[in-house]
Formats: C-alpha cells, structure tokens, sequence
C-alpha cells in the first residue's frame, strides 16, 4: 500500500458514525472474526429460525431491591412488612404499607408482597408502568440473585470455607463481574459478547449489524473474542444517520471523493488487515443503506434517556428483517443508582423512568408482534443495605449483595419469585439483620443486612441465553463458572 493511498484513507476514513468500528479495528477483532470464519462456517443453525432479542436494561449504581420488591404480609413465620418496617421506618427509609403494589406470589404459598409504587401506573394517563403486567403473567422476579464463585452459607462466607466473589462491595468490580458472569478472576470478555461468539455464525450468518448493540456507549457486556459489538446513540438519532459516511454530500466534487473511496477500498484486499477494515466498511455501507428508510415506532416512548435508549432498540427490532437478523441481544443502562442519601424521591423518581420507558417498550413489542420474541431483565451492581444509612430527607443504604432482578416480556413465565431457595426455603430472603439473621453476611454490631446470594448472575443468565437459543456444549463457553452450579435454569423462560 502506498503512502498517498494511506493518507487518503486517514483522512477519509469514511469516518463512520458507528463507534464499534473504532473500537473494534483498534484491537484487531476483525482480525478475530476472519481468523474464524473456518469454524464459524461449521456451526449449525441455533435456536431456531425465529427471530429472539434479549434486552438488557442495566440499573447502574445498585439498586435499592428491599424497597423494590417489600414484605407486604404479615405472617410471624417469614419476613414480613412488621420485619420491614422496624428496621427502616424509624430513620424514614421505609415505604408504607398502604403504598405499596400487592402482588400474590404463587411459591411463597400466595403470600402478598408490594413492589414499589412507581413501577405502577405514572399518574399522567400515558403510561401505566410494568405492575400490570405481573397480572397478566408477563413480569417476573429472579430474587436474591448476585455475582458468585460458588454457591455459599453464612456459616461458609464467615470462615472463608467458599471462595467469595473479589472486591465484594466495589462498584466497579461487581459491575464487571455482572457483565462478565465471571466473579473469580478478571475477565476481558462480557457474558454478552460470548453469547454473539458462539452464535452469530449460526444465526445471524448474513446480518448486516452485529448481533449485539449497546445504545449506552461502550460495555464490558458486549465484548466478545470474535464479536464485532455496535455502540449507537439513543433515538434522537435517526437509524438513517447512525451508520452515514460523515463529510459527504451531494456536490460533485463530494460524490467523486466518495467513488474513489469505494474504489480504494477493492486495492489490497490480499492484505488480511485490508481486507477486514474493507468488508467492516462495506457492512457499515449496506447497513446504512438498509436503515436509509424506516418507519417509526407506534407507541409513544417517555422522552426520558432510558426511554430514548429503549425507543431506538425498538425502531432496529422493527428494521430486524431488512437487516438479515434473527438473534439480537441489546444493552442500555441508567444510572445514580447509588442512592447514599436522599434516597426516597431518587429512587423513586429512577424506577419510575426504568417502569414507564420498559412498559413502552413491551407495548411496542406487542404493536409490531414480537412480544413473545423479546425478554428485558435487569442487572445491577448489587442490592443495598437493609440498614439506612442517615435519617430524615437525607436517609439512604449503603453498598451490599444479594439483590432482586425483574424480568418481563410475552414469553416469561410471569407472576412469581423465581431463583434457589435461601434458608427460609424461599427463594426470598430473612429480613433479619445480625446473628440471628441467617442470609446476613456478618454478626454483632457490623452487621447492616447485606444478603448473601442463593442465585448466581451465572444461573440468571443462563437461562436467559438458553431460552435465546444457546447450545448445552456452548454453555461453559459463555459461563465459565457454570458447573459450579446445580440448576443452570431457573424455569422463568420455559
């Protein structure tokens, strides 16, 4: 390659609008992808021919689940809404019971628990939040869930006798190990982009974008080995202008730099390198012209970020066919969720955009006729303390574990707890703080009611990829740690 012809391509660079190319030929995972292409060509169709999409909706900062999902009966025997209310109502942490969303939960033996009131309706007339929906059997709880090496009592975790997941506490460790599923050692990868490793080939074959999206920036999640991830923004930008050549128009002189752009990019290709930057750019081309015409979405998304976010992972579902793919997994997030103080009118304020923005999400899902097709769960860092943190208007929770996950969509077994049963023989934990307290990380006056997890992200997860159509001999791929655990799917994706 010449020097003059280097230059032109610097300096054109067609400069995409699509971040994943950036990011991905800095590290040479085209190269990955081509050094692939053998084994990929070997692998079978998976999942079926169906499109499916699992969207991932990251709540960043850990969300606050004893306020999510409360007691809300008021059997002596399990924790109760009295358990509850003793230990956060007196520094004014505690919702009232009068407040809370009812639900019946079938394996708690119908016993009624209250989900925050603003996952219910939003009080405008537009929108009327994801609490319906457990009803209706399309909304479910993975309880008690968190970032674990290998399954552990109180006893194991206070005499180091399991090993524990690393930094325990750490925002930025627990992050990285619920989007890589590994809690052990540090990885590189993200359980996202190992799923899109071992599947595209199989399902995705003539995709025009790759499997996995992030309308959140750049994600440990969407990181693969061969993947080539996709960094968008939110739907403020059209899809007609998220992959366009950037400093080009319709001026002659722009057109003649543009076809002598194409032309350059046929010199070289036996260059593996030159070859891989080409076929990313042409991928790029086609999918833009695909997405040069689309029709907008039906329902009317709340012009929050996460609902942007969401709006703009609806509008390419809708482009899904054009684009060639049936498999798509997507990731967007919101944050400060890391409510120290004044946390009763933060959290509040964020679960009401996260219900409104994913009940948008849903109806669109059913308007274009995929909502069986689609699952959205929620991650996050970890649960927070059981003990407040402060009092009065600053009153918050600190840093903890074992937390509660939601996940809806049409073909969610909805309308109960799902996850492995905690000392009470629920998949709910005691709401007990201290050395009394058996799902409490510690005894005496350091206790603060962090619950230890009985469900691991790994469990979690699996059934998630399961369900999207991951292979049995894939699983330990995309899960290292998964044979640690005894029941790899929790049933909540029959």
């Amino acid at each position: 390659m010449n020097e003059s012809r280097r230059e032109f391509l610097k300096r054109s660079g067609c400069a995409m609008s699509m971040a994943a190319l950036a990011s991905q030929m800095h590290h040479l995972g085209t190269m990955s992808s081509l050094a692939q292409k053998v084994a990929d060509s070997e692998r079978k169709a998976v999942g079926g021919t169906g499109y499916k999409a699992l969207v991932l909706v990251y709540l960043a900062g850990g969300n606050d689940g004893n306020n999510t999902i409360v007691p809300n009966h008021s059997d002596a025997g399990i924790s109760n809404y009295a358990a509850y209310s003793a230990a956060r109502a007196p520094q004014g942490l505690a919702i009232p019971q009068a407040n809370l969303l009812p639900i019946s939960v079938p394996r708690m033996g119908g016993l009624t628990y209250g989900l925050h009131p603003s996952l219910g309706p939003s009080g405008d007339g537009i929108n009327n939040g994801i609490y319906e929906l457990w009803a209706q059997g399309k909304l479910a709880m993975v309880t008690n869930c968190g970032t674990l090496v290998a399954p552990m009592t109180k006893f194991e975790y206070q005499n180091n006798l399991v090993p524990k997941p690393y930094q325990l506490f750490s925002h930025s460790d627990q992050v990285a190990q619920s989007q890589t599923s590994v809690s052990n050692s540090q990885a590189f990868t993200g359980w996202g982009g190992r799923l899109s490793d071992k599947m595209t080939a199989g399902s995705n074959p003539g995709g025009l974008i790759p499997m996995i999206t992030s309308i959140s920036g750049a994600q440990l999640f969407t990181a693969g080995q061969t993947t080539l991830p996709l960094a968008i923004a939110n739907a403020n930008t059209e899809l007609s202008s998220v992959l366009s050549p950037q400093g080009y128009n319709q001026t002659a002189a722009s057109q003649a730099r543009l076809a002598a752009f194409n032309q350059l990019r046929e010199i070289d290709l036996d260059s593996n390198y030159v070859a891989a930057a080409s076929h990313v750019t042409d991928l790029a081309m086609e999918a833009n012209a695909a997405l040069a015409t689309s029709q907008e979405v039906t329902v009317d998304f709340p012009n929050s970020n996460i609902g942007l976010q969401l709006k703009q992972v609806a509008r390419l579902i809708k482009k899904s066919s054009d684009l060639a793919v049936t498999r798509q997994v997507f990731f967007c997030s919101i944050g400060s969720f890391d409510t120290h103080n004044n946390q009763l009118n933060n959290h509040a304020n964020l679960l009401g955009q996260v219900s409104q923005a994913v009940r948008a999400f849903y109806d669109e899902m059913i308007v274009q006729g995929v909502s069986n097709d689609v699952t959205t769960f929620t991650l996050s860092d970890f649960n927070r303390t059981f003990n407040p943190a402060g009092s009065g208007g600053a009153v918050g929770s600190d840093h903890a574990w074992g937390n509660h996950m939601m996940v809806l969509g049409g073909g969610v077994a909805g309308g109960d707890f799902y996850g492995m049963n905690t000392s009470n023989g629920t998949p709910f934990p005691t709401l007990v703080i201290g050395t009394s307290g058996p799902d409490d990380t510690n005894s005496g006056t350091g206790a603060r009611g962090r619950w230890i997890p009985t469900t691991s992200v790994e469990q979690y997860a699996a059934t998630l990829a399961r369900w999207y159509g991951l292979q049995e001999a894939d699983m330990p791929a995309v899960f290292p740690n998964i044979g640690t655990f005894a029941v790899t799917d929790l049933g909540f994706l029959p």
